[in-house]
């Protein structure tokens, strides 16, 4: 069947993105009105903005760590604790809302992913890039210039994938232009085969404003191979379509979901649990890298019974669900 977008994110019309984009920047306001004041976090938003730090993505990346500081020195300080909730609460509605802006143009790393997927990264690999570009564009993304998001995302999309095929896509390393300029050729030889026409390279080359020599070498150095084709010349070799596919390899749009709701769950532990209850979740559910342990594990590091370490991660839990920092699951 293949990768699919997930039909829970529409696409949004240009009144919905303008709106989406205004509530977040609501949201940022109020994280920046809860921190007004807190040192920690004016010295880092306070910091001198010249060059690329006059970026909006720059802005939202210091109030992100901003708002990190803030936790974590809320962790030693009771003073902060009422503070950084309430800003982690703003900052992450902010999350969710450009979480829902990026996903609704999905579709966009899904067809860029399919353009360029090859030997050396397959498409679930690329979506996954796909998203990242998508995530960098809404961070960026400000409706005053005009533009709707998925004609200002598909080009993040496109430089993320891009990024991502020249650094660990191909047994030779291409610089980016050249990795562009090679996907053009290839576009205008698969459209020359479509219509039944014949192509040169140095035709090519005159169509995609590329010197001819260097469409040479691209196209060389680009190992194109068909899926019809087998990546070796082994006794087995098998048609590079039947090694692409993987049906137990995870979604990539769930693999992004997980590590953002992990992000979310650490820095509610840090917030809304006393040590001891921090302590046994972190164990339980291996949030510290570490794999889960078992009641009897954790009991044995905390000296408790394994009914009242069961107890204690009921109550951590039941208190994270109570203040929506994790959502009940099936």
């Amino acid at each position: 069947m293949g990768w699919l977008p997930d039909r829970a994110f529409r696409e949004l019309t240009a009144g919905e993105e303008i709106a989406l984009a205004s509530a977040i920047r609501e949201a940022e306001e109020r994280v920046l009105a809860t921190l007004h004041g807190v040192a920690c976090a004016e010295r880092i938003l306070g910091r001198s903005s010249s060059g690329r730090y006059r970026t909006r993505a720059a802005i939202v990346d210091r109030l992100d760590e901003a708002v990190q500081t803030v936790v974590e020195r809320s962790r030693t300080d009771k003073r902060l604790r009422r503070i950084a909730r309430a800003a982690w609460v703003a900052w992450s509605e902010a999350d969710a809302l450009r979480w829902r802006l990026a996903m609704s143009q999905q579709r966009i790393a899904f067809h860029e992913a399919r353009k360029v997927a090859g030997r050396f990264l397959d498409r679930s690999d690329l979506i996954q890039e796909g998203y990242l570009g998508l995530l960098r564009a809404a961070k960026r993304f400000d409706p005053d210039r005009g533009l709707r998001f998925s004609t200002y995302a598909r080009w993040w999309v496109r430089a993320q994938i891009t990024r991502a095929i020249d650094q660990g896509g191909r047994v030779v390393r291409l610089p980016g232009a050249a990795v562009e300029q090679l996907r053009n050729l290839r576009k205008v030889m698969r459209d020359r085969e479509r219509a039944g026409t014949g192509w040169t390279v140095g035709g090519l080359a005159r169509e995609t404003g590329v010197d001819p020599e260097r469409a040479e070498l691209l196209l060389a150095r680009g190992e194109m191979l068909s899926l019809g084709d087998a990546p070796d010349d082994g006794v087995h070799a098998r048609p590079l379509a039947q090694t692409l596919a993987d049906e137990l390899a995870p979604d990539p749009l769930d693999e992004t979901a997980r590590h953002e709701e992990e992000r979310r769950a650490r820095m509610a532990l840090a917030l809304d649990l006393d040590e001891r209850h921090r302590s046994v979740v972190t164990s339980r559910f291996g949030l510290d890298g570490r794999d889960p342990q078992s009641l009897a594990e954790v009991g044995r590091r905390l000296d408790l019974s394994r009914e009242r370490v069961r107890q204690l991660e009921k109550e951590a839990l039941a208190t994270l669900r109570g203040r929506g920092a994790i959502r009940e699951t099936a």
